[in-house]
């Protein structure tokens, strides 16, 4: 059986979470910034030019926890993260789009649920794999990687799955994407690597400022579309639900299909199941109508108290960490 990693670090050598607490009660954060931009949309409907910086923020406070080992150590274990990287831009996508279509959702909201399916882990799947006793350096491993594949993967998949209802600026979003993605990643992974050391007080608070700046951001997706929350209601909220359902149990049995163990099956479920989703709303308000943003405003929310709930469950059952044969 894998050892559990310490209390006070991510993994091997990873920063403490000293927003742990914060991280875990990230749900009730969420419903709050909601209910905030609800009831003061006139203030916060003027902030949606600060989403995309906002987003560099956290963009920035994930690179600061990477180092360029996590990068090295994908080419260590190729097949695996070949594995969960399919699962994750095969199935996410997908899985909202038709979501979409089964539950009549209008085109915004269709693309929106595309943006959440086609965007890389975030890195709130790091925490919860640690809380649910998963491979730590896995998790970390595949939200670098597909992080760096969303560049290319998610405007791609958006055109691929949505074109046919909403006009996909793929080269906007390309764009947008090395912006506020690629480049804060880089520069908070070279911080890491020459002044971590230090900075190592100030680079543990970067998942605490992270989880602020989603927040803010979900506000502003709120007040943006204060006025037709009651319209899209149940549909929406039963398609969020759905959609991260399905993530997260088709990542873990497409991993025991493969063959991996309990441990590792556990990781690639929370890296399917759990989006960059606050990626998917800037991306949405950025390039489509503010309604697409929606989705994955409600996503942020209802991703993190699933993550935290199974975390908790499966925290309390020891995985029978026995690889098999057909392993890759």
């Amino acid at each position: 059986m894998t050892s559990r990693p310490s209390r006070d670090t991510i993994g091997d050598g990873h920063p403490p979470i000293p927003g742990a607490i914060l991280t875990r009660l990230f749900p009730l954060w969420a419903l709050l910034a909601g209910l905030i931009g609800f009831i003061a949309p006139e203030t916060l409907s003027d902030w949606r030019a600060a989403v995309m910086p906002l987003l560099g923020v956290v963009m920035f406070g994930m690179g600061a926890t990477l180092r360029p080992a996590d990068f090295l150590a994908i080419a260590r274990r190729p097949a695996l993260i070949g594995l969960g990287l399919c699962l994750q831009f095969g199935l996410m996508p997908l899985i909202g789009w038709s979501l979409a279509q089964a539950l009549a959702l209008p085109p915004e909201l269709l693309v929106g649920m595309v943006l959440v399916g086609a965007a890389p882990g975030g890195t709130a799947s790091n925490v919860i794999c640690y809380l649910a006793r998963g491979d730590v350096a896995l998790s970390i491993s595949l939200t670098a990687a597909s992080t760096l594949l969303a560049v290319v993967l998610t405007p791609w998949l958006t055109w691929v799955y949505a074109d046919a209802w909403v006009t996909v600026p793929v080269g906007e979003m390309l764009k947008s994407i090395a912006l506020v993605v690629l480049l804060p990643v880089i520069a908070g992974v070279v911080v890491n690597r020459f002044a971590g050391r230090r900075l190592g007080q100030v680079r543990s608070w970067m998942p605490g400022v992270s989880v602020l700046a989603i927040l803010v951001i979900i506000a502003i997706v709120v007040a943006l579309n204060a006025g037709r929350l009651a319209t899209v209601g149940l549909g929406l909220v039963v398609a969020v639900m759905l959609h991260n359902g399905l993530g997260l149990t088709l990542g873990y049995w497409g991993a025991r299909a493969f063959g991996q163990d309990a441990v590792r099956a556990r990781t690639l479920a929370i890296e399917v199941g759990m989006q960059n989703s606050g990626l998917a709303a800037a991306l949405a308000l950025k390039s489509f109508p503010a309604a697409a943003a929606l989705p994955g405003a409600l996503f942020s929310v209802w991703h993190n108290l699933s993550g935290a709930m199974l975390a908790a469950w499966w925290s309390r059952r020891t995985p029978t960490n026995v690889p098999s044969p057909a392993r890759p």
